[in-house]
Parts: structure tokens; sequence; C-alpha cells
């Protein structure tokens, strides 16, 4: 019998044993990439294309093109399309992000055969209409409007801004004026350039179905299409900002939002895991010292977090909060005394082996079902990484100690060498 008056007993977790992705070789050279798990009968394909914010010659546009792959093809209207695979219980969800962009077919596998074809149209055969365009913009700018009114929007992007610089393109900020700049010409040849046989890579997620493989050869592998040319990401200049602190006022403002943080790395770099173990300890999750002291003991505000995004050409540390106008400079102090107390002092062993079991948990966590598995897959996949990352990266949680997150915050935790930002009242 059970001994329920027993807590099981705690184990760490040691190695995570992937399903790893099959791969495939389409007859055009497509590389597809396939993880057949799971017990229901769906699965999603993702077509992925070098077209995100990163390879864009105007802002906006690499969005612009990607949202409106949707607003209809030469044998279908926007609505006539939405119908027609409405029909089928799927759904074909185009994105762009900054480095990537991709088109999500999630369907029923008994409507495989019938959905896929739809998914082909779109990325063959958008027409990008004019007056799609034009409400497309329309919409856009009035919630650009909008969001401009928030001191939080403004840090974001000026944040960004001010890591990278306008010249680069991570750094580049949206203007209202980008919306009317945009033309049907230029989203056309965005995408003959970036949406075509050479730049796509296709992952395939779930309980796939057998003839999948000969499906997607039939669709998209049986001769090259669209404009086929090489790209390469754009080169950038160096960049080297010369002040620290920068401050934009905002004087009817309730609360200030506050933006602290350096470029530092992606997640190739040696120092990455070891580093987001010290993030996590920091403001990474609900326990962290800044939510103890700036939201639970001071109550200066409802949130605070830190992160290190990592884009393939680079990557920054940011800490980011909103608090109430009258307290910013008190919640900047108590920001700075946190990080400098992680430079001094070594973190105590219990607080250690609680992140350590928190972060371990989340990536099982995320790594739970197929499709959770192909975006781990993918997340490796962008930065030509093999799954050795992830045992790597849990053997280096584990084995990091103190005296080592000690010496990281030293080298990249100086406040000298963060960028500061507020945007409201100080």
């Amino acid at each position: 019998m059970l001994d329920r008056t027993a807590a099981p007993a705690f184990e760490t977790i040691q190695n995570v044993n992937f399903q790893r992705a099959e791969k495939f070789v389409l007859n055009n050279g497509i590389p597809v990439f396939t993880l057949n798990a799971g017990s229901q009968e769906l699965c999603r394909i993702d077509l992925i294309f070098k077209a995100g914010t990163l390879y864009q010659s105007k802002p906006l546009l690499a969005v612009a093109v990607s949202d409106l792959l949707e607003s209809g093809t030469s044998k279908y209207s926007a609505k006539e399309f939405s119908e027609e695979i409405d029909f089928f219980g799927s759904f074909i969800e185009p994105s762009a992000g900054t480095d990537y962009a991709s088109v999500s077919l999630f369907s029923l596998n008994k409507f495989l055969k019938e959905s896929l074809p739809f998914l082909e149209n779109m990325v063959k055969d958008p027409t990008f209409p004019q007056t799609e365009l034009e409400t497309w913009v329309s919409i856009k700018k009035q919630k650009f409007l909008t969001q401009q009114k928030k001191v939080s929007t403004e840090a974001k992007k000026k944040f960004a801004n001010l890591l990278f610089g306008n010249n680069h393109p991570y750094g580049k900020m949206t203007e209202l004026a980008h919306f009317d700049g945009l033309s049907r010409k230029d989203l056309i040849s965005f995408f003959k350039t970036h949406y075509n046989s050479t730049q796509c890579t296709i992952i395939a997620a779930g309980c796939l179905p057998d003839f999948l493989l000969e499906s997607l050869n039939q669709l998209f592998g049986s001769e090259p299409w669209g404009h086929n040319s090489n790209i390469s990401a754009p080169k950038t200049e160096p960049f080297s900002l010369k002040e620290r602190i920068h401050f934009s006022e905002k004087p009817q403002a309730v609360q200030s939002a506050i933006r602290i943080g350096r470029r530092l790395f992606n997640k190739t770099h040696p120092d990455y895991f070891k580093f987001q173990v010290l993030n996590t300890v920091l403001g990474g999750y609900f326990g962290s010292r800044l939510m103890a002291n700036i939201r639970e003991d001071k109550g200066y505000t409802y949130g605070i977090g830190t992160g290190l995004h990592s884009y393939t050409q680079d990557g920054y540390f940011f800490i980011s909060t909103e608090v109430g106008a009258e307290v910013t400079s008190k919640a900047l102090h108590e920001i700075y005394f946190e990080m400098d107390r992680l430079q001094r002092e070594p973190i105590p062993e219990n607080e250690l082996t609680t992140v350590k079991n928190y972060l371990l948990g989340q990536f099982l966590r995320s790594a739970d079902g197929p499709f959770s598995q192909a975006d781990l897959f993918r997340s490796m996949w962008e930065f030509d990484l093999d799954y050795d990352y992830f045992n790597n990266f849990i053997r280096s949680v584990q084995e990091t100690t103190s005296l080592e997150l000690q010496q990281l915050a030293k080298k990249y935790l100086s406040k000298e060498n963060m960028v500061e930002l507020v945007v409201g009242k100080k």
C-alpha cells in the first residue's frame, strides 16, 4: 500500500533524454525536421524564413508582410481563405520576429491533406491587396498612437535604441511616419526576396501521419519556388553610447517606466548558462531579490523583472519595471543596491538551491509536449547548436557556485556599465 503520510523523495534533475528531431531533405533541398510525438491526432507545421526585422530595408516591412500574408491570394480573398480553412477546423498563423519569420499550420491529422494546400497558397502566392494594406496601416497607426501614451511603450522602444543605435536593425525606432512610408511594391519585393524555397526550413511536430513527408515534398519540394536568392544578415557598425543616464520627462505621468541594462551576449556565449542563474536570483522569478525588495518590502511597484534577451547577432541584459512617479529615485537606489549586494556578498546556499530548482523545473515544463519540444528545438537550431546544449545547461546550473556568481556579478553588473532610462518623473 502507498504510504500517503510520507512525502515522495525529492530528486534533482540530472539530464533530460529528449526525443531528437529527425532530419529529411525535400527534392528541392528544403530541410525538414520532424518531432513525431504525442497521442492526440493533430500536428503543427512551421515554415521558417530569414524574414525577420533584421533583414528589412524599411521599418515595419517584415511585420507588414507577415501580417498581410492573410489578406488574400490569387485563389482566395481574405474572407474566402478564412472561411475555407475554418471548414476543416485548421488555422494558419504567420508571425515575424527579430531574426526569423514563420508561417504555422495547426491541423487535425484527418484534415491535414486538405489544409496543407492553403499553407502552400499563402506562402507561394499572396497578393497583398492595396485596400488591405491601407486598412492595416490605418489600424496600426491608431494602435501606435494609443500605445505611445504609455510610458512603458516609450521606454521599451527607446531603450533598445540607446543600446544598439538607430543604424542597427535591433535599435531602430518606429515612428508614425514609417506607416505611410510603406507601399505595396515594398511588400512584394520583400516577400519575393525572403519567402522562397532557398530561405525555407520546415519543422513538423505532433502525432505525425505517415503521408506527411510525401505531401510536403509534393507541395513544397517538387521544384524550387519563389525568387530564390541567398541572403545574409546585414553588417552593422560598432556603436558606443557616450551618456549612461537618460531621462524622458512626462509631466502628467502617474508612473515612471524604468529600464536599466547593457549589451551583453547571446546563448552561444560560455557565460550564458551561469549568468541565467545570476539573472534569476536578481529578478528572474517571483521570489527574486528585486521582487522581495521593491514590491514586497517597499511597495514601489506591482512587478519588476530582469532578463537576458538573445538575438542571433547580439544580446542584452535588462531590468524592467514601472513604479509610482513619486518613488522613482528611491526605486533606482534599491535596484542598484541589489546589484551591488550580489557583487559584495556570496548568495546563501539555500537561496541558490531554490533558484536552481526553479530554473530546472521551468526547463522541464518548457519541454512538455511535442509543440513545446519543437519550440526548444527551434531555439537551438536558430543558433546552430546541438542537443548537448540542453544537458550542458542542466549541468551548468547544477554546478554553479556562489563564488562563480559573485565573480559574474562583478564582471557584468557594475553600475558604471549600465544604461539607465527613466520615462516619466524623477
